[in-house]
């Protein structure tokens, strides 16, 4: 009777943003990162390795905070974790927001989308990883970055995805 575990896996889109901010640091560096859909936590502990002062791991799956914690641990970083939809309030006032691979259904990654356009348009930096899902639209987007992620045949349709780094211009 559980959920499928979708947050024990590190998608494409989370793996090309952790390593986007372990190869550009300054990305997260001194900032106060928020992590949308963190799943077990890959990206706020990139950012936290990176040198976020703070990082607040989001998801609203309850399997996520232990996951994230006990990923964090082991990776000697420490993080925040706050389990609440965060789409139903004004994005958090941070320097920087990421997401990863969210646009995989259209009326989420619409909601998604508009949500960080509002953080954008309010100040925020954010970084958007995705392996070319439907539902992701490149217009109105800048791509920083690309890497071709290996991925697992049990939840993709290739071995590697061309997955990239995006933000708004």
């Amino acid at each position: 009777g559980l959920p499928p575990p979708f947050w024990a896996f590190a998608w494409a889109g989370g793996q090309a943003l952790a390593r986007y901010l372990l190869d550009h640091p300054a990305e997260a560096a001194g900032k106060r990162v928020v992590d949308f859909a963190c799943g077990s936590g890959l990206v706020a502990i990139a950012a936290a390795k990176a040198g976020a002062i703070d990082v607040l791991a989001n998801d609203i799956d309850g399997f996520c905070e232990p996951a994230a914690q006990l990923n964090a641990e082991a990776n000697g970083v420490g993080l925040r974790f706050i389990g609440e939809n965060l789409l139903d309030r004004p994005p958090p006032r941070v320097e920087l927001i990421t997401a990863g691979d969210i646009c995989y259904e259209k009326p989420l990654a619409e909601q998604v989308l508009a949500w960080l356009a509002d953080a954008h348009a309010a100040g925020t930096r954010v970084l958007i990883g995705d392996p070319g899902r439907s539902y992701f639209p490149k217009k109105g987007l800048a791509r920083l970055a690309e890497y071709q992620v290996e991925t697992t045949r049990e939840l993709e349709d290739f071995a590697v995805k061309r997955t990239g780094v995006w933000t708004f211009p």
